[in-house]
C-alpha cells in the first residue's frame, strides 16, 4: 500500500523549471489523499499564469501514476489559497536565499 511519505517524496522529482526547485519543497503541494490505490494530489502552482503550468501539472499526474501500487491519480489544481512566499519550507527559504 503507497503512503503520503511515499508520494511526497516521489514529488521531489518533479520541478519547477522557473525556478528550479521540485514542486514539494517548494510548497507547492497542499494535501495528498489516499484511498486504496488511488491517490489524490491537491497542488497549486507559483502563479496563475505559470507559463510551465502543463509541464508541471503533468510530470506531477506521471510521476505519482508511476508509482508502484498506485491504479489511480486525481490530480487537483487549485488556487486557493494562492501560493506566496510564506509556503515555501523555511530550510528551501534559507537555501535559495529568500528570508
Amino acid at each position: 500500500m503507497i503512503t503520503e511519505d511515499e508520494v511526497r517524496e516521489a514529488l521531489r522529482s518533479v520541478y519547477d523549471p522557473e525556478v528550479s526547485i521540485n514542486v514539494q519543497d517548494l510548497g507547492l503541494i497542499y494535501e495528498v489523499n489516499i484511498e486504496g490505490t488511488t491517490v489524490e494530489v491537491v497542488h497549486t502552482l507559483t502563479s496563475m499564469m505559470c507559463p510551465f503550468a502543463d509541464e508541471i501539472c503533468e510530470n506531477i499526474y506521471i510521476t505519482v501514476a508511476s508509482l508502484p501500487g498506485v491504479t489511480e491519480v486525481k490530480p487537483q489544481l487549485v488556487f486557493d489559497p494562492p501560493f506566496s512566499i510564506d509556503m515555501v519550507p523555511e530550510e528551501t527559504r534559507m537555501l535559495m536565499g529568500w528570508y
